[in-house]
């Protein structure tokens, strides 16, 4: 019986052995004939060439400067459009046209120096602005510099005695650069990171030694295409 056991363990040994020796051989087999194969279909298509991965990603690039590069050319032109109709409407005090380039989810702030203070600054959602404008109702906008005295005004007067209190409709524009600057802190980029504005300058007069220069200075964001006003702020030099 031990001796039977023995010769079918030899035989099962003998047969893996051999098994193996012939998966190993196939194996042997079969690598030269794969590559033979994508060899010889290199060879069928050697006119179709390998894309040039690179160069495709360098043109896509290049593209999309292009494309954002015009789109720019296309906002500044919005926005310019939109900082005169602002400076008309202001100059006519047709308040109905100003009203019209209010942010329509976002509303309008109003900011009395360059410090722009979000927590103390004036607010207006679009409807209250056209709600209040022609009314009677007292507002604070700020408080003013030197004295700290809240500044009270209804809308009207806010806009002919503050922010309009010069023509600037004959003011020097620039877009996204500061021209006027004095003692106080201008944080409006950090306020509107990344946003579009507008500076409108009045350079001051020899007789006061240029520090009775004023500036108003519009911040925009386009909604829908279309370049709205967000914010309001003038600037001047203070105490």
């Amino acid at each position: 019986m031990t001796e039977l056991i023995y010769q079918q363990h030899r035989i099962g040994t003998s047969f893996g052995v051999s098994y193996a020796l012939k998966i190993k051989k196939m194996k042997n087999l079969i690598i030269p004939i794969f590559a033979l194969t994508l060899l010889t279909a290199c060879k069928k298509n050697p006119e179709k060439p390998v894309p040039n991965v690179i160069d495709s990603m360098a043109q896509a690039k290049e593209k999309n400067l292009e494309n954002t590069k015009q789109q720019k050319k296309t906002d500044e032109a919005a926005v310019k459009k939109a900082n005169d109709e602002i400076l008309q409407a202001l100059k006519g005090k047709d308040y109905k046209t100003f009203a019209s380039l209010i942010h329509p989810e976002k509303g309008i702030s109003f900011s009395m120096y360059g410090f722009v203070d979000p927590k103390e600054d004036r607010h207006f959602s679009k409807e209250d602005f056209e709600k209040f404008q022609p009314t009677k109702t007292l507002f604070t906008w700020g408080a003013q510099d030197g004295s700290g005295d809240p500044y009270k005004a209804t809308i009207n007067d806010y806009f002919t005695k503050w922010v309009f209190s010069k023509d600037f409709t004959a003011s020097q524009y620039s877009l996204n650069k500061f021209q006027g600057g004095g003692n106080s802190l201008n944080n409006l980029k950090e306020i509107y990171p990344g946003k579009d504005f507008t500076e409108n300058y009045i350079k001051g007069t020899e007789k006061n030694s240029e520090m009775d220069w004023k500036t108003i200075r519009f911040v925009f964001e386009e909604f829908q295409g279309k370049q709205y006003l967000i914010a309001v702020v003038n600037d001047q030099w203070t105490i």
